[in-house]
């Protein structure tokens, strides 16, 4: 079975950021997802990989046998856009999206230019309902 590449590191999360995100604005908008997700989720941010920020953790079993750890919630602050991993992508979540602002969706995350563009009380209510889904659905 194959290895997760995503696991946590002990690497330092403001040395990442500081070398990582490419403008002021990303380093800056990094820096306040960090405490917005800190205090919407109760966790402290801890690196994932080599490029994510990550707020607490969870492990899952996929009925494939497929197994592993990921953080709840957590970002990137990659070149074109800060990839946000907040949402289950579930149907009966779509409501919540309705207030965050400006954004697109991904596959697995949704993706903002600037953290402005978007509602925080909105993304602090997507993060919560995200890691009640996740905590529920894999007690351990």
């Amino acid at each position: 079975m194959a290895k997760n590449k995503t696991n946590p590191t002990h690497e330092d999360v403001s040395a990442f950021i500081a070398h990582f995100a490419d403008t002021e604005q990303k380093r800056l908008d990094s820096f306040n997802l960090i405490a917005l997700m800190q205090e919407a989720s109760g966790f402290e941010a801890k690196m994932w990989g080599p490029s994510i920020i990550g707020f607490g953790t969870y492990h899952y079993k996929y009925e494939s046998g497929h197994e592993g750890d990921a953080p709840l919630v957590g970002f990137s602050p990659r070149k074109a856009a800060i990839s946000l991993y907040v949402f289950t992508g579930l149907p009966n979540h779509e409501h919540l999206l309705s207030d965050l602002g400006k954004y697109k969706m991904g596959k697995a995350c949704i993706y903002i230019k600037k953290l402005s563009d978007v509602n925080p009380e909105a993304l602090k209510k997507i993060i919560k309902s995200t890691i009640n889904y996740l905590q529920t659905k894999y007690k351990s």
